[in-house]
């Protein structure tokens, strides 16, 4: 485990250090005015100056991403479990879910803020909407993949429908749960922060558009800065809470998964 968190943590540190490289080679060879592109120092130098302000406001953005994805995940699974529990009455609110999400983001926002005000609640919604739509799906899907023959051996036994979808159907489908799950986890922050663009009174979306208004853009690159961290850092909670729901299905981890990839000479044979 703590070998396979240390390649992460090599890979994603080397490819920050590529970034970095190419970023300030662009700087130096293009010379492009620091409102269109500032160098790596500047954001450093916002990054330490403004670190409490860009700090409280992310506390905010944080806030919402984790309810709207807590209220998006909830809502998925309960969906999804609902429409295989009533396939009847999935049939008709399934594509209802698909048009919903075929929705612009921006389409939806400013309805929200209408609805819900320029508060958070509106930033948890909108994140909601934005996590609900992958967690249904996987979670739905995992639902209907039930292996038959399970099912076959479910019908010999006096188990109603509910108790087979109960105890063998939803069990059996979390790793597909928590796939969803961990799809949807990055892009907790995304609707918290498009919703802050709509309208708010604080978050690092707020930030965001007000530092692009005054062409700060050190400080916008600053609070993206941010927003990377609150999505590393959201994924990694999800990872570690979604662990004991299937123990079963761990992931294969690459030095044992090499074992079973023959030899290239050994096929050449």
């Amino acid at each position: 485990m703590a070998l396979g968190l240390g390649r992460v943590a090599q890979a994603v540190a080397g490819g920050l250090l590529a970034v970095l490289l190419i970023w300030q080679l662009a700087i130096w060879l293009f010379a492009p005015p620091a409102f269109i592109l500032p160098a790596p120092a500047a954001v450093a130098a916002q990054l330490v100056l403004r670190a409490e302000f860009l700090a409280r406001n992310a506390v905010l953005t944080f806030s919402e991403a984790c309810l709207g994805l807590l209220a998006g995940t909830l809502a998925g699974a309960l969906v999804a479990i609902g429409i295989a529990a009533l396939p009847r009455i999935g049939s008709v609110v399934w594509p209802l879910v698909l048009v919903l999400q075929a929705l612009p983001v921006f389409a939806i926002a400013p309805l929200l803020v209408i609805w819900f005000g320029f508060g958070m609640a509106s930033k948890v919604v909108m994140t909601s909407l934005i996590v609900f739509f992958p967690v249904a799906s996987a979670f739905a899907d995992g639902i209907r993949r039930t292996d038959r023959a399970v099912l076959d051996a479910c019908a010999l036994t006096p188990a109603s429908p509910l108790q087979v979808l109960r105890l063998i159907r939803v069990p059996l489908a979390l790793p597909y749960f928590v796939s969803g799950v961990k799809v949807a986890a990055p892009l907790a922050p995304l609707g918290a922060v498009v919703g802050e663009w709509v309208g708010s009174a604080g978050g690092l979306g707020f930030v965001m558009l007000q530092a692009n208004a005054r062409m700060q853009t050190a400080e916008v690159f600053a609070a993206l800065v941010f927003i990377a961290v609150l999505t590393l850092v959201l994924r990694a909670l999800v990872d570690a809470v979604t662990a004991p729901l299937a123990p079963w299905a761990r992931e294969t981890a690459p030095e044992r998964a090499s074992r079973f990839i023959m030899p290239r000479k050994e096929i050449s044979t």
